[in-house]
């Protein structure tokens, strides 16, 4: 029974332990307010760029005549300035390419040309001087030498000339190599020649192949020189259509101009603006004429002395090419052939006999294109006389074929080599070359004529512009200042 139960009071319990008190938090402030940046001055719009106040400056100044004077005035001798500077850099490319043409890429043309004669007339006189055997005359000795430093000449000066790194540069040092070698060869071929043993033949033969080499890059050079050639005719003859437009421009602003102050102020001229007028289209006028003139000249150049002397220098290639195979034939006694045609028209035919055959038709080809680019009797009477020597060679070559078939290898020889009792075709190959170098001399003439002429009208040209342009410039200041005084 609990005490509750009984009515009784709770005996006392053991007394409960009380926790002592906190002691007092004293308040704490509340954390100050951030302080608060001051405010940005006030700065304005954003600063625009000095082109966009120099445009609104140049509107402002617009606004005034004596403002739009001086903006007429600015771009009108800018305009002339820009003119002038155009005409100059222009007909400066163009005399340039001029000069080229007539002092530089002609000339290194003609002596490549010159370096293809001089190989293959001395291969041609090596194989005239072994058919002689040990008699081999002192002309064939000469014309051989003479031959070999003139190619060695012409090889010089077209090495200076070319470009380092190009295909001339290669060219050229593959000759300058071969042609030691070449020489080699034909001295031994002469010193078996002459004691009667037949490997000459072979060192002959194999000279030749080094020839054929030879020639081949000799032909690739002169090729080159001619690409050069019309490389620099397409930088020469165009019109500077550039310069035209501006100096269109030019006189359309002064004339302009000029009526604009004639409305204002009721006065005709302007002394500065008719000076201007007058310098700028002067330098159009030379620039129009003069070019025009050098133009006809380039033009009368290439198309009635470069033309005919390229075809020339192919005939005579051509002549060279079949003089020497002619000779080849009788060296080599059948002993080189080669298979033609197709089929059941296939043969086998002297390699070199073959080779004169074609060469002749290619040198008849350019005969006949060289007559019809002569532009006077004087130009064709030599063409027309290797066209004769050529058809009696084709004869006389013909009888010394027959002869050597039938087995008569000296009748043969006597008619290739023999003397001119003997009606070879050594003379009529001598008369078709001097023929064609006389064409040759000729043409180059009448190129250096047509092509200086050309030249000369550029002559002061570049200068000329240059200083019109600039006292163009200075009278359209002057024109334009003389009516802001007014202002004043």
């Amino acid at each position: 029974m609990t005490y509750q139960q009984q009515g009784g009071a709770a005996p006392p319990g053991p007394p409960v332990p009380t926790m002592p008190a906190a002691p007092a938090v004293p308040p704490q402030a509340p954390p100050p307010e951030p302080r608060s940046r001051p405010a940005a001055p006030d700065q304005g719009p954003p600063r625009r760029t000095a082109w966009a106040e120099g445009v609104d400056r140049l509107r402002a100044a617009a606004t005034t005549e004596p403002g739009r004077l001086r903006v007429i005035g600015a771009v009108l001798a800018l305009l002339v300035v820009v003119f002038g500077a155009v005409t100059a850099w222009q007909m400066a490319e163009r005399q340039t390419a001029a000069d080229d043409v007539l002092n530089r890429s002609q000339p290194l043309s003609s002596d490549a040309a010159e370096i293809y004669r001089a190989l293959a007339d001395a291969n041609t006189a090596a194989s005239s001087g072994f058919l002689a055997g040990g008699q081999e005359t002192a002309d064939s000795r000469r014309t051989y030498e003479a031959g070999m430093k003139l190619a060695s000449d012409k090889l010089v000066t077209a090495a200076a000339n070319s470009e380092p790194g190009s295909a001339s540069e290669k060219t050229i040092s593959d000759l300058n190599r071969l042609l030691p070698q070449y020489t080699g060869l034909v001295e031994r071929a002469r010193a078996n020649n002459r004691q009667g043993f037949p490997l000459g033949g072979a060192y002959l033969r194999y000279a030749n192949s080094k020839m054929q080499i030879m020639l081949a890059d000799a032909e690739s050079l002169y090729e080159v020189e001619k690409g050069r050639l019309r490389s620099d005719y397409a930088d020469a003859k165009p019109y500077p259509w550039i310069a035209i437009g501006l100096g269109v421009v030019a006189v359309g602003g002064l004339g302009w101009a000029q009526r604009r102050n004639y409305r204002r102020t009721n006065r005709v001229l302007n002394h500065g603006l008719v000076a201007a007028t007058a310098g700028v289209t002067v330098v159009m006028l030379w620039l129009v004429v003069g070019h025009s003139v050098a133009r006809a000249g380039l033009n009368e150049s290439d198309a009635h002395a470069v033309r005919s002397l390229n075809t020339l220098n192919d005939a005579r290639i051509a002549s060279l090419k079949a003089r020497g195979n002619e000779n080849l034939t009788l060296v080599s006694r059948g002993a080189e052939t080669k298979e033609v045609g197709k089929g059941k028209n296939k043969k086998s035919v002297d390699t070199f006999d073959y080779d004169y055959k074609a060469q002749m038709a290619l040198l008849t080809t350019e005969l006949s294109a060289a007559e019809k680019l002569a532009d006077d009797l004087a130009g064709a009477a030599p063409v027309q006389d290797a066209t004769k020597n050529m058809l009696v060679w084709k004869e006389r070559h013909e009888v010394a074929r027959a002869a050597d078939e039938a087995g008569d290898y000296q009748g043969a020889l006597d008619k290739v080599i023999g003397s001119e009792a003997q009606e070879p075709t050594r003379v009529c190959f001598d008369n078709v070359d001097a023929a064609l170098a006389k064409a040759i001399t000729r043409e180059k003439a009448e190129f250096k004529q047509a092509a200086g002429d050309g030249l000369s009208a550029m002559n002061g040209l570049v200068e000329g512009a240059a200083v019109l342009a600039a006292l163009a410039a200075a009278g359209a200041l002057l024109g334009i200042g003389r009516r802001l005084s007014e202002y004043r």
